[in-house]
């Protein structure tokens, strides 16, 4: 599999309690590899997917420690390093199972169709190609977002593409629905389905999600997932996590979850149970990687 999308460092703040301005608030703070892309293809990789993840990353320290990790979890990192450009940051502030980001893109925004080209050159045993949807809603990686899914579909690759997130979903409007038209599957939370399908219902939202791209899967936290499709709409309840320690990543663990599942053969329903199994597992760790 072929992951493409951003590749930054997380700063994780776990707030001991709601964030009082003006002052103090305590917290467990980590540093560590993070980015919507960077995120699926670790948990992919760690489930024994091989996977490729195009990114970009600064020739700076911050840079050189991302691909590492990576690396040494087993992903192939197509990762392009530029000089005078750093790495993007994220600062990530948890609280009672909820999480605000603050987002440097940093050298992320470098990344060009170029990357994508060169990347599915050198992977002639991929069948699928993961965009996470952070490119297509910038203007400055928009064009390696867009040309990831037409060589995907130029080399009779499977697609699919995840919402990424509602505040700049919010700014891009209809665009982005064009942008993944016909891709085989979107992946979508249910603040980023209200944004695009509108309405509240989970499977009235993927029935018209799946208008747009073959397939599309609405991410519903602990209550679990709907998948709707050519097949029908399919439902897989939320698992009970024995504690919810940061639930920063939990969608990407999804994602990579659901798209393994698939890849090798599971029925929409097996891949949702397998995908809420995984997502469960992400948010009782601190941080966005397994």
């Amino acid at each position: 599999m072929v992951v493409v999308g951003d590749l930054v460092t997380d700063v994780v703040a776990a707030l001991d309690g709601t964030p009082a301005a003006g002052t103090d608030t305590g917290a467990r703070i980590r540093f560590a590899g993070g980015g919507q892309g960077a995120n699926t293809a670790a948990w992919l990789a760690a489930r024994g997917t091989p996977v490729t993840l195009v990114a970009a990353v600064g020739d700076d320290e911050a840079g050189r420690a991302r691909v590492a990790e990576l690396a040494a979890s087993g992903v192939h990192c197509a990762v392009r390093a530029h000089a005078g450009t750093p790495t993007g940051t994220v600062i990530v502030l948890t609280h009672a199972g909820e999480r605000t980001m603050i987002n440097d893109r940093g050298a992320n925004l470098l990344l060009s169709p170029a990357d994508v080209d060169a990347a599915l050159a050198a992977a002639p045993g991929a069948r699928h190609v993961h965009l996470s949807g952070y490119p297509l809603l910038d203007p400055a990686s928009r064009g390696a977002g867009l040309r990831a899914l037409a060589a995907a579909r130029d080399k009779g690759l499977t697609t699919s593409v995840d919402a990424a997130s509602a505040g700049p979903l919010r700014r891009s409007g209809a665009a982005f629905l064009d942008w993944v038209r016909g891709v085989d599957l979107v992946l979508a939370n249910s603040d980023e389905a209200a944004v695009l399908a509108g309405g509240t219902d989970p499977a009235t939202q993927a029935r018209a999600l799946a208008t747009v791209a073959v397939h599309a899967v609405v991410k519903r936290g602990p209550a679990g997932a709907v998948w709707a499709g050519p097949d029908g709409v399919f439902e897989a309840p939320g698992r009970p996590a024995p504690a919810v320690v940061d639930p920063t990543g939990a969608g990407d663990a999804f994602a990579a979850g659901l798209l393994a599942a698939r890849l090798g053969g599971a029925t929409p329903r097996e891949a949702l149970d397998r995908a809420v199994a995984l997502g469960t597992e992400a948010v009782t760790l601190l941080g966005a990687r397994p």
